[in-house]
């Protein structure tokens, strides 16, 4: 093999190792970030839900979606929330029920299981959906407010 012949071999792995990696040099794990012209996606710390929570106190359209079992919940959630059962049989159906032109933050104990209530808000394409990482676990161990 001459020179040219290696050079163009080396373009074409690197070029088909740049595309299988999904376009970028980059790889992503998660894309914790999305935004298209319909839809705001986005994970967000404790402290950044709770700083959303404090500018949207006063806004009718924003809501706070715990995902955790009644019984969970009414051992203390976030103030304003509102209950949705992830295990409950009918949770896909009552989810999809809701109003998809407000912004939710959704959290549950751990993120697990608001993770995939999150996944299924954009598959269902909410307008605007935050998950809250670690859960109400993170939450409280952040010193962060609840109530029964």
């Amino acid at each position: 093999m001459n020179k040219k012949s290696v050079m163009w071999l080396l373009v074409a792995v690197l070029f088909f190792g740049v595309v299988l990696v999904g376009g970028s040099p980059h790889p992503t794990v998660y894309a914790a970030e999305s935004r298209s012209e319909t839809q705001l996606i986005k994970d967000v710390t404790p402290q950044e839900a709770y700083s959303l929570i404090q500018q949207n106190k006063a806004n009718p359209n924003f809501v706070i979606l715990d995902v955790r079992t009644p019984r969970e919940f009414a051992g203390g959630h976030i103030e304003g929330a509102v209950n949705l059962d992830y295990n409950a049989p009918t949770f896909k159906d009552d989810l999809n029920g809701l109003d998809k032109t407000k912004a939710y933050l959704v959290y549950c104990r751990t993120a697990r299981r608001s993770r995939g209530a999150f996944d299924m808000m954009k598959a269902l394409e909410f307008q605007e959906v935050y998950h809250m990482l670690g859960g109400i676990v993170h939450w409280t161990s952040e010193g962060l407010p609840m109530t029964k």
